[in-house]
């Protein structure tokens, strides 16, 4: 039997280790900007097209190489910034395995032209899918220009797998934004087909936060300072009241290197507790600076998991740092958790609610009565503190003969939707409580709206426009660069969903008009919520782009948790939901009902 195990080419290899280090057009960013930084770098620009698929260029004024370093730094495993075994554990700068750029020219074409500060030549070099296509004396400034054309052009699987220019971009910005809170004292740019996306000069860290992500954050920071033996914590903590339903602006950095971790990232929540709504999330920058001797960054291909010597302490030290901040500056809770948010249930066109003719509705039902509706120290919070003997009498009145004999699942949908249908009364602020022919069904208000708002969305999508509710006085929002790029590159869809907006800047849009299904609330605040929802709300579930969108849009405006409902529209509800198409569930196949047959009531009495 021959030997079967062999040394892979080196185009081969390079291109395995390059589906490691180059996972989308954002990954070069990271890698060119830290070279840069390392370089010693004052100024570096950023020019990108098409997102990232058509060019990335990385301009620096560092300190350049001479023609053999510039040849050699395609090499796998060639680099500057480390020599032996023991300097991996004491590693401070932010590139040290020799990887990026031989990876990057595995799968892109690749030009470089450098030069260093003495000299009056520099170098011009050509790579192209690992292999080198030419080098030679060229007339360039000092300081060092990458650019990286067609990426990924000899591997099509993974180019026709990359997102829209939007989501793509948005990636790039975010990586461009990781790299700029880091060195405030850098001056960076990027631009975009020509248009410039972020301009920021040399500042202080707090005024860096604000350039990048705009002059509303300025007032949102609490200054965190602490200094121990062990760690020393800097940066700034969100105020309360600037919290948000899901992960924003939450940035963690050891060394200068931003890095991700679930376990300090607990540690900052603990520091918020009693001070946060549920399901609300803090912003944060927080820099944590310690000896590079105890931590570890050598355990994952992008460096942004590290490993700390530690961790417990470190954990108490950031835990109490924020708490110290945020007491400090006499932060208290200042939401008002029962506080009720005006949104009104919208019927399904101008008209009215469509009733289909198998349904029969009766606005006027609702066996629970204020008059009697007990004070809340005596009631049990049942049926939202309204349920009578008289209302449960008739809620159990339901005729035998009209029950199907075959008991429906609590959690799957009933045999067949509900031909007859009454909302009778809202439960813990939550659940809409209806009446059919087989028997009660709870249904969870917030979920049953995003189904019907879904629906209706994509129905508007696939052929239509929606209403808009026109704004008297036009609202200007200024949004961060990432955010702007995302609307930028939805614009279209947005103006077909009932959106009224214009670009009046790179950062900057004047909305004149929202989803009349949105009517009451505030322009800026439903196109921030809705670009939340679409970054991080949407962003772990399995969807194309346009249906993460309706999804989004229509978790924004959907019904909130404990809105209470009027009868007329709790039956408004219940209708449109029944009318949908796939009314059992709403995104991730989240439940939007509980099903509960007068035989498996009658059981419970048993």
């Amino acid at each position: 039997m021959s030997d079967i195990i062999h040394l892979l080419p080196e185009h081969v290899a390079n291109q395995i280790a390059a589906g490691e280090v180059v996972q989308r057009p954002a990954s070069v960013v990271k890698e060119l900007m830290e070279n840069a930084i390392d370089a010693g770098a004052t100024t570096i620009r950023l020019l990108v097209k098409d997102a990232g698929k058509t060019l990335i260029q990385v301009i620096d004024n560092g300190r350049g190489m001479s023609e053999t370093d510039a040849r050699m730094s395609f090499e796998r495993h060639a680099t500057s910034k480390i020599t032996r075994t023991e300097d991996l554990f004491r590693i401070v700068t932010m590139g040290f395995r020799g990887e990026a750029l031989a990876s990057i020219a595995a799968v892109a074409q690749v030009e470089m032209m450098t030069r260093l500060p003495e000299r009056e030549l520099g170098t011009r070099l050509e790579v192209e899918g690992s292999k080198l296509r030419g080098i030679e004396p060229h007339a360039c400034q000092a300081g060092t220009s990458v650019s990286v054309r067609n990426i990924f052009f000899n591997v099509p699987a993974r180019r026709y797998f990359l997102k829209s220019d939007a989501i793509e971009l948005r990636h790039m910005i975010d990586e461009f934004e990781r790299v700029v809170l880091t060195h405030p004292e850098i001056e960076f740019s990027m631009s975009h087909n020509g248009t410039e996306v972020l301009n920021l000069p040399k500042s202080n860290l707090r005024q860096r936060i604000v350039h990048t992500f705009g002059n509303k954050y300025n007032e949102k920071l609490v200054p965190v300072e602490e200094s121990t033996d062990i760690v020393t914590v800097t940066g700034f903590a969100g105020k309360p009241d600037a919290s948000r339903k899901t992960r924003g602006e939450q940035f963690f950095f050891a060394n200068g290197r931003f890095i991700r971790n679930a376990y300090l990232h607990h540690a900052v929540m603990n520091a918020y507790d009693q001070l946060l709504p549920p399901g609300h999330y803090p912003l944060y920058f927080l820099y944590l600076q310690l000896d590079p001797a105890f931590i570890d960054i050598n355990i994952h291909p992008t460096k942004t998991e590290i490993k700390f010597q530690d961790e417990r302490a470190i954990y108490a030290i950031l835990n109490a740092s924020v708490k110290r901040a945020l007491g400090k500056f006499s932060i208290s809770p200042s939401l008002d958790f029962d506080q009720e948010i005006s949104i009104r249930v919208s019927p399904v066109s101008s008209a009215g609610p469509v009733v289909p003719p198998q349904i029969r509705v009766n606005p006027a039902y609702n066996p629970f009565h204020e008059q009697t509706r007990p004070s809340p120290a005596a009631s049990s919070g049942w049926l939202d503190r309204k349920s009578t003997t008289e209302g449960w009498k008739e809620l159990l009145s339901i005729d035998p003969g009209r029950t199907a004999v075959a008991a429906s699942q609590p959690d799957a949908p009933p045999a067949a939707l509900p031909r007859e249908i009454v909302a009778m009364g809202q439960v813990f602020g939550r659940f809409v409580l209806c009446r059919w022919a087989e028997g009660i069904l709870l249904l969870d208000q917030h979920r049953a709206h995003k189904r019907v708002l879904y629906e209706k969305l994509l129905g508007v999508l696939d052929g239509g426009k929606a209403a808009s509710q026109q704004l008297l006085f036009p609202e200007v929002v200024e949004l961060s660069a990432g955010d702007a790029a995302l609307v930028a590159g939805m614009t279209g869809e947005l103006q077909q969903l009932g959106f009224d907006l214009s670009a009046l800047g790179p950062r900057s849009f004047q909305i004149a008009g929202i989803p009349a299904e949105a009517a009451g609330q505030s322009a800026g605040h439903l196109l921030e919520e809705l670009l939340e929802q679409y970054q991080n709300g949407m962003a772990s579930l399995k969807f194309s782009p346009r249906e993460r969108l309706l999804w989004s849009l229509s978790r924004t405006m959907a019904i909130p948790y404990q809105r209470k409902l009027t009868p007329s529209e709790q039956t408004e509800l219940a209708v449109q939901w029944v009318s949908c198409t796939s009314p059992q569930y709403a995104e991730s196949g989240q439940r939007t009902f509980l099903n509960f047959t007068l035989e498996e009531i009658q059981a419970l009495f048993s």
